[in-house]
């Protein structure tokens, strides 16, 4: 009986295996969580307020789902897809580059946009895909979930490596403190210059290697077909 108290594992793979929306299915899976491992509806409620306070980090994760996904309801995907559709040439490739940069460059100040939940999937993926679609083809299904990996991977990059720049923040403080146990004394500032060409590399490296991969899966999927720009 007490493999029960994981049933709300088994609901998340099972709803991302049917690509059921993300958001939806975390929501069911805590509440059915909460309800089968005896916490009730009232100790589901404590255990949030508690994370709220000893971890406000919480807190804005849950207003910028709850509020990503009122946004998404009201058309925030449709908007980004045109927004995207818009631009000549534009290539899901380029998207995802120039989402990187300017991830990398407000990552370097601490700012961030929510992750892969809170903007990757609203708004990078629906551009990404409006690329395509701008250059007269119907997104390939394979195509698309290669660029999904690909724009978490960007994610990554640019937030892991510039938002140590930012002085006073988690990762800078995590490697100066690394650094006193292992006996060096550095500064904080010391440690964002040194950075610095550290992310512009990893960021240009991810961006060409993002932008070529596409190229290479766009005539894969689609050929050399002739390109119906008139249609957008």
């Amino acid at each position: 009986m007490e493999l029960i108290k994981l049933s709300g594992i088994l609901i998340v793979i099972i709803g991302f295996a049917l690509k059921l929306d993300s958001i939806l299915i975390i929501l069911i899976a805590a509440i059915v969580t909460a309800l089968v491992g005896d916490l009730g509806v009232v100790g589901l409620l404590e255990t949030l307020g508690t994370s709220f306070i000893s971890n406000r980090n919480m807190a804005i994760f849950i207003l910028i789902m709850l509020v990503t996904g009122t946004l998404e309801r009201n058309g925030l995907k449709h908007a980004a897809a045109e927004l995207i559709g818009r631009i000549k040439n534009a290539s899901a490739g380029a998207v995802i580059g120039a989402y990187g940069i300017m991830r990398g460059l407000f990552a370097a100040f601490n700012v961030s946009f929510g992750g892969v939940a809170g903007f990757v999937r609203p708004i990078v993926m629906p551009m990404a895909s409006g690329a395509i679609e701008a250059r007269g083809h119907e997104p390939n299904e394979e195509h698309v979930e290669q660029l999904k990996g690909m724009a978490s991977g960007m994610e990554n990059i640019a937030w892991f490596f510039w938002q140590v720049l930012f002085v006073g923040g988690s990762g800078a403080l995590l490697v100066k403190s690394t650094l006193e146990t292992l006996g060096y004394s550095v500064e904080l500032i010391h440690l964002a210059k040194v950075e610095i060409p550290v992310a512009i590399f990893a960021l240009g490296v991810g961006t060409v290697y993002y932008f070529l991969k596409d190229r290479k899966l766009y005539k894969k999927y689609y050929g050399n077909k002739k390109e119906n720009h008139a249609a957008k």
